[in-house]
């Protein structure tokens, strides 16, 4: 018996069958080059760049929920990271990769439904490093996480 028949998927209720599907069409849009990370494919994050502001875009699934019925914390950190770690890349020197080196992270607010928006702006590029202002809000506008990051740039493989 395989892991697959293993699951008796013939059980899973409702949210874990959609758990499943948002993971399946992850693989599916990482495989076809929509997304450039398993990360932001099985979490389905998509994102836009007007030249200053990043802003990432993710909805709110039972995925993401911790035992309370909220937003995860180290899924909220993984949100802001990949919005200020997106913006690092883009505007790094093209021989250059920006790795995080340190995270500075501010709860201000729970989050439960709908979907995020997770913003990044340089604060300052140097180099070698940079320093990346990120902050989450709700769907309704609610501030919910604010982060400094520290991004340092290493030779691209």
């Amino acid at each position: 018996m395989n892991t697959i028949d293993q699951l008796q998927i013939d059980k899973l209720n409702d949210d874990e069958k959609n758990i499943i599907e948002q993971v399946l069409r992850g693989f599916e849009s990482k495989r076809q080059g929509k997304s450039t990370s398993y990360v932001s494919a099985m979490y389905a994050m998509e994102h836009e760049f007007d030249g200053e502001v990043l802003k990432l875009t993710m909805p709110i699934s039972p995925i993401v929920y911790n035992s309370l019925g909220i937003m995860h914390g180290g899924i909220t950190a993984t949100a802001i990271d990949t919005a200020m770690g997106t913006l690092a890349n883009k505007i790094v020197q093209p021989h250059k990769a920006a790795v995080t080196s340190q995270l500075n992270l501010h709860y201000t607010a729970p989050i439960q439904e709908g979907s995020i928006h997770a913003y990044a702006k340089v604060i300052h590029q140097g180099s070698k490093s940079m320093v990346i202002e990120g902050w989450v809000e709700t769907s309704d506008g609610k501030r919910a996480a604010h982060a400094t990051g520290s991004f340092f740039m290493i030779e691209r493989k």
